[in-house]
């Protein structure tokens, strides 16, 4: 009996590890990505000319966009560690690598002292962050969807998107305090900075974490096997499944980076909503978030992945369009809206890690996913931002935005139905 308890509670401790070591790497990825958004108006009148604010907005945003460039080549690199070296290896140096990321933007100088180095700075650092980032989801979610167990892997899986909301969620509440202690010439000056040097010293404890993990039993299994066919085959052999993640990311990237990154900031830029009130309004939006996130997990492990990715794509196309005409001028339209739209983009954000892990062979699970799932990122996900600011307040055309995110979403939900259903599919294979 004594040993039986000893060797629940060592299982248990595991667990424990498991969950905190992959969810803080991953919330420190996600963290990353939210402040920069948050910041953008800071960012831009410190490290870009303040002669054409409006142009050094939109320069900061395409930076925004450039990072994700490096995402495919993060994917493919991170990918092939994890598939050859193995997922933990892949996980602690990806979140390593973006650790270094946010220090160099936090000690960036500003363009007044050393010019268009600064902005040139800002752009290596997010580089370094784009490939960092490629690496970190697929590893992470593919370490994750190994080592849950397959008849609870849909409820595991929402740990992903949990643990990166809780990182947005801090990276939210971060910037509405600071935007209430501090004067605006403080921020300017320097508390723009403070975010960024926090989640480089996150990334250090999420790199210490990790570096104790166990490696999963799936990779540690194909590892003992016979000699591994080489990636690139393996990769046009899977192409059918790559271009189905693509498919099934395309929506969900574009209306999460609309609803869950970038609203408070486009708020405030485009609507003129007060930034504080923006950033509370975010809170309470990405807490209704990580609150819907389980109820869809545990429900796919019920009913299968298939019918909960459909609610959460059709769900979001019909209600895109109602919420964005509640969106006029005040912080609880922003606030009613994004949970709205929220709830719907938790059905597909909480099983999507263990959908891509179901859909490829172990030999080839890390960067089957990491590189179709960053490429369409990049493409779709990454230019969203810049998109919506360009569409919405200098052409003046917002509907022609929102009818493109509508598509990608009616895009998403028919390749729903391209996909087997892999409910409680074992992974060791």
């Amino acid at each position: 009996m004594t040993s039986i308890i000893s060797t629940q509670r060592t299982e248990r401790a595991a667990m424990r590890k498991t969950l905190v070591g992959t969810g803080i790497g991953n919330a420190v990825e996600w963290y990353d990505w939210a402040i920069y958004a948050t910041f953008t108006p800071f960012i831009a009148s410190q490290l870009f000319s303040k002669a054409d604010p409006a142009s050094a907005v939109l320069s900061t945003l395409a930076i925004f966009a450039v990072g994700f460039v490096a995402r495919p080549f993060g994917g493919f690199l991170f990918g092939w560690i994890g598939d050859r070296v193995g997922r933990k290896t892949s996980m602690t140096l990806a979140v390593g690598l973006a650790s270094l990321g946010s220090l160099m933007i936090g000690i960036a100088p500003t363009f007044a002292s050393i010019g268009a180095w600064a902005s040139l700075m800002l752009l290596v650092a997010r580089l370094v962050q784009g490939l960092a980032h490629g690496g970190e989801l697929p590893s992470s979610q593919t370490y994750l969807s190994e080592m849950a167990p397959k008849e609870k892997r849909g409820f595991w899986a929402t740990l992903i998107y949990t643990s990166g909301t809780v990182g947005i969620l801090f990276g939210t509440l971060l910037g509405a305090v600071l935007n209430m202690v501090l004067s605006t010439e403080a921020m300017n000056a320097w508390g723009w900075r403070i975010p960024f040097l926090i989640g480089a010293a996150l990334g250090l404890y999420a790199l210490i974490m990790r570096s104790r993990l166990h490696e999963t039993e799936a990779f540690q299994s194909e590892s003992a096997g016979e000699k591994r066919a080489p990636i690139w085959p393996q990769i046009v052999r899977h192409r059918r499944q790559a271009l189905q993640v693509i498919g099934l990311t395309v929506g969900l990237t574009v209306i999460y980076y609309i609803w869950g990154v970038v609203a408070p900031s486009y708020a405030t830029t485009a609507l003129k909503i007060d930034r504080g009130e923006a950033l509370w309004a975010g809170v309470i939006g990405n807490i209704v978030f990580i609150a819907a996130l389980p109820f869809w997990g545990k429900l796919s492990d019920r009913i299968g992945r298939k019918k909960v990715l459909w609610a959460g794509a059709t769900g979001s196309a019909v209600m895109h369009f109602p919420m964005t005409w509640l969106l006029k001028d005040s912080a609880w339209q922003l606030a009613v809206g994004m949970s709205v739209m929220l709830i719907f983009i938790a059905a597909s954000a909480a099983i999507v890690p263990a959908v891509y892990a179901e859909l490829f062979p172990t030999s080839i699970r890390t960067v089957g996913v990491g590189v179709p799932y960053s490429i369409c990122v990049a493409l779709f996900g990454g230019t969203a931002p810049y998109l919506q600011q360009w569409l919405g307040t200098t052409l003046q055309l917002p509907d022609l935005f929102n009818v493109y995110a509508v598509l990608l979403l009616v895009v998403s939900a028919l390749f729903v139905f391209t996909i087997p259903e892999t409910k409680g599919k074992d992974l060791t294979h």
